[in-house]
């Protein structure tokens, strides 16, 4: 059976998230392991639970912003569990790797989305490039002076 066989056996077999979320797992494990996860002296790397999980709050906060906890939750993603679930989905249908010692509760409430993504846009204009750059932070680090009103 082909990988695209086994994907749309599983999107069959377990219609809670949609195929855009897996995909998005796979492009988040690459956003991990390029600025997450150290490599292992010996130039091996094993993304842990928890770390794909900082991948991904970071990784869905760069790609979507203020809209990230919207979009995941178009997708059926609704917590930090919902990302084991697909990612152990994954490797039941052969589709991504675990070590021995990875297990479903290593994603469970790491996070709460409502924290995780209250993020407020800053905007930076560069002369130099003639362009405005975005970046997010979070809204409880803004002093109150520079908070963007919620309502």
């Amino acid at each position: 059976m082909t990988a695209a066989e086994k994907f749309r056996t599983l999107l069959r077999n377990d219609r809670r998230f949609d195929a855009e979320a897996y995909n998005f797992i796979y492009e988040a494990l690459d956003f991990t392991l390029k600025n997450v996860v150290r490599k292992a002296p010996d130039g091996s790397q094993h993304v842990k639970g928890q770390e794909l999980l900082e991948g991904v709050k970071r990784y869905s906060i760069e790609q979507f912003g203020c809209l990230a906890q919207m979009v995941l939750e178009a997708w059926g993603v609704k917590n930090t569990g919902d990302f084991g679930r697909m990612v152990f989905n994954l490797v039941e249908y052969d589709l991504m790797g675990k070590q021995d010692g990875d297990r479903l509760e290593d994603f469970e409430n790491l996070y709460n989305f409502q924290e995780a993504f209250d993020v407020a846009p800053l905007f930076c204009y560069s002369r130099d490039k003639d362009q405005w750059r975005v970046s997010y932070v979070p809204r409880s680090e803004l002093k109150p002076s520079n908070r963007i009103p919620t309502k």
